[in-house]
């Protein structure tokens, strides 16, 4: 497939195996999902495969290797082109690139490592606390609760709190169920950018509103009860950065919300979901130790990994290659576009033994999971993996150390599909009643 070289190098490997035009036209002519087609191109072609959905093919990879080449080890070959929420995230750092990208991810990288998580631990405790609460009332007094969105709710809660110092009030949470609605509309959204743009007025409108008031509270210095949040920061390096302006600050304040909460949100749902299918994995995470232990902690982060295996956070990584390469002894041309699939990686039965089955003790006993960094990856790769990684981990394991003991949630219906988009989440309404 390449075409010119790098200069001074001679590609040698050889073509990418490509789909044959009749398996994508039968896929195309069943309405199948993309997942689908990337399915089939891994299984008839390998970990690198390419297919064509106009004139020129697109390249899936999905091998350790081969996703370690292109994610962490020469990110400024493969590169992002446009995020797909840029219409929501604007310039945040999802979607930024270049030294933008890299000066904006490194005033952000701070907040989220040992020391800078260490602010936030309360916040997210309190916010575990409060769903505890609430879950405890619909256990006394039988009421209906959607799993999904109290799982929405926590995450919303958490990254508010840890935002802006504010619990999460009902008015801002009515008005932030606008992010959620965006990013559910992504896929069905026109091609062109205005009239995508006109389809979401209104969501965009009050997020924007939401966002403006949190803005100006920082700059008037006016913290949380919980004291300053991550938007102080911010608003702080506008001081001495001028790159950050409102705008700027919106959309990093934008980014954040859909990063720290939908992802979250997802994952929990999906592992509420899959504990009602395989209810024996529950009583070994309890069973582990005893609360608060290390033996117990383990076992529920062990949960959170097994279902980001499934379902990882997000489950395609678009790239675009910049220059001739080779991946994995294929030839790359340069302009080709490139999707790295989580997804299917961690359902591959060359690396994981069956995949398809619900099994948490694979993250806690040793040899049962792939070694290479690019056979689990649920927050991505490399230089631009999720910022949020210890962030997420940890408002998850927080939550079901509250809720797992407590409450198991009984579904009146689940879901029979998945939806595709910047997540995998499930399609539809999760109505449940909470059981002691």
């Amino acid at each position: 497939m390449a075409t010119h070289a790098r200069p001074g190098t001679s590609p040698t490997g050889r073509r990418i195996p490509e789909l044959e035009p009749a398996v994508v036209r039968e896929w195309q002519a069943g309405g199948g999902e993309l997942v689908d087609l990337f399915t089939r191109a891994r299984e008839q072609l390998g970990g690198v495969a390419a297919f064509r959905l106009g004139p020129r093919p697109t390249v899936l990879v999905t091998e350790p290797q081969a996703v370690q080449h292109v994610l962490a080890l020469h990110p400024d070959r493969y590169v992002k082109r446009s995020h797909r929420a840029r219409l929501l995230i604007g310039d945040g750092v999802l979607a930024a690139t270049g030294e933008a990208w890299q000066r904006q991810r490194r005033l952000l990288q701070s907040q989220f490592t040992g020391r800078g998580m260490r602010r936030y631990e309360e916040r997210i405790t309190r916010a575990a606390r409060t769903t505890a609460d609430r879950w405890a009332g619909y256990a006394r007094t039988g009421e209906v609760l959607d799993v999904g969105e109290e799982m929405r709710r926590f995450a919303l809660d958490t990254i508010w709190r840890s935002l802006t110092g504010h619990p999460l009030d009902p008015g801002t949470e009515r008005e932030l169920m606008s992010v959620p609605a965006v990013v559910a509309a992504l896929p069905s959204l026109p091609a062109d950018s205005a009239a995508a743009q006109g389809a979401v007025a209104e969501d965009l409108a009050r997020i924007d509103a939401v966002a403006a008031r949190a803005i100006a509270a920082a700059r008037d210095d006016e913290p949380g009860p919980e004291g300053p949040g991550l938007l102080h920061v911010l608003v702080e390096a506008a001081g001495t950065r001028p790159e950050y302006t409102d705008r700027l600050i919106r959309d990093e304040l934008v980014t954040l919300l859909v990063a720290g909460h939908e992802t979250t949100a997802t994952t929990l749902t999906w592992l509420y979901l899959l504990l009602d299918r395989h209810p024996a994995a529950r009583e070994r995470a309890l069973a582990a130790g005893a609360e608060g232990s290390p033996q117990r902690r383990e076992a529920v982060q062990a949960l959170v990994h097994e279902t980001l295996r499934f379902y990882p956070s997000a489950w395609i990584l678009p790239r675009c290659a910049t220059e001739d390469d080779v991946i994995a002894g294929y030839e790359v041309a340069a302009d080709t576009d490139i999707l790295v699939c989580p997804y299917l990686t961690h359902r591959d039965p060359a690396l994981w033994e069956d995949p398809e089955r619900f099994d948490p003790e694979r993250f806690t006993t040793p040899g049962r999971r792939p070694t290479h960094p690019g056979g689990y990856y649920p927050f991505g790769l490399g230089a631009r993996a999720c910022l949020g990684l210890q962030f997420a981990l940890r408002e998850s394991t927080a939550l079901l150390e509250h809720l797992l003991p407590a409450h198991t949630p009984r579904f009146h219906s689940v879901p029979e599909k998945s939806a595709y988009s910047i997540t995998v989440r499930p399609d539809g309404p999760t109505p449940a009643s909470l059981a002691g």
